[in-house]
């Protein structure tokens, strides 16, 4: 029996997953939803830490940063934020040409984490 690729590997590994995390992180400095989020964040600790987490998310290898509880503690983030990120998140996969298939896989993957997040 054949193993059956990961979404990591499917999507084209680390590389693949950073440049999508490079298109997110534009397109999140750009929205005045998200934004301010972001002014004292060192941004390419920031990409490097997503795209590890990201990857991991779908397969890759071990998460070792800092629990979703830990990196959004004290923000007091909102529904309106989760979409705004969900949102540009889907953007960006679909302008790195990822289907809508592989997409959905992706949101599931996440989805449960929203709580953790958003401290609820």
């Amino acid at each position: 029996m054949a193993e059956t690729a990961t979404l990591y590997d499917k999507l084209g590994g680390k590389e693949a997953i950073g440049s999508v995390v490079d298109v997110f992180y534009k397109k999140v400095l750009a929205d005045d939803r998200i934004n301010q989020y972001f002014k004292h964040t060192d941004m390419e600790a920031q990409r490097r830490h997503q795209t590890a987490f990201i990857a991991y998310a779908l397969g890759g290898p071990k998460y070792t940063g800092r629990s979703m509880e830990k990196a959004h503690e004290g923000m007091n983030l909102q529904e309106v934020h989760w979409d705004a990120v969900v949102e540009l998140l889907v953007e960006s996969l679909q302008e790195k040409g990822v289907s809508n298939e592989d997409i959905q896989v992706i949101a599931e993957n996440l989805l449960p984490l929203k709580p953790h997040i958003l401290g609820k």
